[in-house]
């Protein structure tokens, strides 16, 4: 793969079928370490650098996008304030000191994604993160952040949404 800041070009060596899927699963599993290291960060308040390396060296990484891992890890601290802005007028009853750490962890990434990474579909993006909220989550959880990300989408995503709203 030839990859710069605006391009990317695969050089394909199997189906395009195998290759997307290949890539969704190593992008799948580097939100599952990136949602646990972000919890961490929020947790312990180590330094991201150190999150990185423990997660690098206690893992295998071998079946993880680790660009995206470290986009992920190192871009949502960077844009916190931001991104909890775009969310927090969807909270309804609660305020952001209410929600667990797992569902801040999770709204906080999403919307990361949502705001910077428009190559990621709206939908993939919720998905992932409703996925993770069923396995890492309080019970339920996963449908407060699919409403959350659903209302934050419509903002941050809004051509898209209404454009896939429209093909219904």
């Amino acid at each position: 793969m030839i990859s710069g800041p605006d391009c990317q070009v695969s050089v394909m060596t199997s189906s395009p079928g195998s290759d997307k899927s290949h890539i969704a699963a190593t992008r799948r599993m580097a939100r599952h370490y990136a949602m646990q290291a972000l919890y961490q960060w929020h947790m312990a308040g180590s330094s991201l650098n150190a999150i990185e390396a423990e997660f690098r060296t206690d893992n295998d990484m071998s079946k993880v996008d680790v660009d995206y891992f470290h986009e992920l890890l190192h871009g949502v601290p960077e844009q916190l304030s931001g991104l909890e802005e775009q969310f927090q007028p969807f909270l309804v009853d609660r305020s952001l000191e209410e929600l667990d750490a797992i569902t801040r962890a999770l709204l906080r990434m999403a919307t990361y994604e949502l705001k910077n990474r428009i190559d990621v579909p709206y939908k993939v993006v919720i998905n992932e993160a409703v996925s993770l909220a069923k396995k890492f989550g309080a019970e339920d959880s996963h449908k407060f952040i699919n409403g959350v990300l659903d209302k934050t989408a419509e903002v941050l995503r809004a051509l898209e949404v209404n454009a896939e709203r429209g093909k219904r």
